[in-house]
């Protein structure tokens, strides 16, 4: 049987607009830089939220993988194009 999304979101009790509250923060959450607060409502948010759960869980499984992760350094060619785009977007020439 499948479950409308109005009907998921009855069930956790949570909106669109409050996960996206959510899922803004969680970059900050997962490196510990909220205040104690903000992390706390976090955590009460993601236990009923499936959709926040699994999001959550699969950023920190990506961070993890990312850590360690040897990065090749960069050529200088591709450092400057880089520095350019980057001045670029800036609003730079």
């Amino acid at each position: 049987m499948k479950t409308s999304r109005t009907a998921t979101q009855a069930r956790h009790g949570h909106s669109k607009t409050h996960c996206l509250k959510i899922l803004r923060r969680l970059s900050a959450y997962l490196d510990n830089d909220l205040a104690p607060g903000v992390c706390e409502e976090i955590r009460k948010h993601l236990g009923p939220c499936p959709n926040c759960e699994v999001f959550v869980s699969s950023l920190r499984r990506t961070v993890d993988l990312c850590r360690h992760v040897d990065t090749p350094p960069l050529t200088s060619t591709a450092k400057a194009r880089l520095r350019s785009q980057i001045l670029r977007a800036a609003g730079r020439p």
